[in-house]
C-alpha cells in the first residue's frame, strides 16, 4: 500500500536552452517529444558524463498537466556501463580530467545489452488511488500521496490520467498497475487490485458506525484482492 509513480523512457534529452540545462524536452525514437524538467543530482551527471546527442534510458516521474499531453520530472538515468560506480581516486582524477571522463564515458556507452531492463523501455510503475474509471472510453485517473517533506511539509497529492479498462467496482481502492507508454499516453498492460483506501478521518483504524455518519449503507468489509491483463 504504498504509494508509487516512476517509469524509464529512452531518448534524447532536448534542452530548450544549451545554457540551461533544466528544461526542455524528451525526443523519443518513435518521434514523440515529451515535456520534461530535470531534478537534483542529474543536472550534474548530465554536464559532466552524458553525450546528450544520443539516446539515454532516463529515470523519471510522471505528472499530468494538460489533457493528453505527458510532463516527465528527469531524476536519474539507467546506464550501468557509463556510471559504473568509480573509485575514490578515479572520482578525483575525473573531477581533474572531464574530457578523458567523457572519453572512457563513449566507449562504455558500446556495452548495450547490460543498460536493458528486464519491464524493456518506457514501462511504469504507478501505485495509489483509482478515483475516476471509464471502461467504455478507457479513461481512468489515479491519485499518488507524497511522503511529508523533511521539514514536515505535506505535498498535494497529484493525479494521473492513463488509459485502461479497470471495472467500476474498483473505484476508492489502492491499486498497483504496471504500465507502458503510448506516444503522450501512458496504459495500463496489467492491474492488480490491492485493497480499499481508507476513508478521510478514519485512518485511526476505528470502525464506522452502522450506516455510516451521514446515514447511508454501512459498507462491506473483506474485499479480496484482483489481478487482470489488459488484452493489449
Amino acid at each position: 500500500m504504498q504509494y508509487r509513480a516512476i517509469g524509464v523512457v529512452r531518448g534524447c534529452y532536448v534542452p530548450a536552452d544549451p545554457e540551461q540545462l533544466t528544461r526542455g524536452l524528451i525526443r523519443t525514437a518513435d518521434g514523440t517529444e515529451i515535456e520534461a524538467v530535470v531534478l537534483g543530482r542529474l543536472l550534474t551527471l548530465m554536464r559532466r558524463h552524458l553525450d546528450l546527442e544520443t539516446p539515454h534510458l532516463w529515470v523519471v516521474y510522471p505528472r499530468s498537466r494538460e489533457e493528453n499531453q505527458l510532463h516527465l520530472q528527469m531524476v536519474g538515468v539507467w546506464e550501468p556501463s557509463t556510471l559504473a560506480a568509480p573509485t575514490e581516486s578515479e572520482a578525483t582524477e575525473q573531477e581533474a580530467t572531464p574530457a578523458e571522463a567523457t572519453s572512457n564515458d563513449a566507449t562504455s556507452n558500446d556495452a548495450t545489452d547490460a543498460d536493458q531492463l528486464p519491464e524493456g523501455d518506457d514501462y511504469f510503475s504507478i501505485r495509489g488511488e483509482l478515483i475516476f474509471t471509464r471502461p467504455e472510453t478507457g479513461d481512468l485517473v489515479i491519485k499518488v500521496r507524497q511522503k511529508p517533506r523533511p521539514d514536515g511539509n505535506r505535498p498535494v497529492p497529484f493525479k494521473l490520467q492513463l488509459r485502461g479498462d479497470i471495472p467500476l467496482e474498483h473505484l476508492r481502492h489502492f491499486v498497483a498497475l504496471d504500465l507502458r507508454r503510448q506516444g503522450q499516453q501512458i496504459a495500463v498492460e496489467r492491474f492488480e487490485v490491492m485493497g480499499p483506501v481508507a476513508e478521510r478521518g478514519n485512518r485511526g483504524g476505528r470502525a464506522r458506525k452502522p450506516g455510516g455518519d451521514k446515514g447511508g449503507p454501512a459498507k462491506p468489509k473483506g474485499h479480496g484482492r484482483a489481478v487482470t491483463r489488459q488484452g493489449r
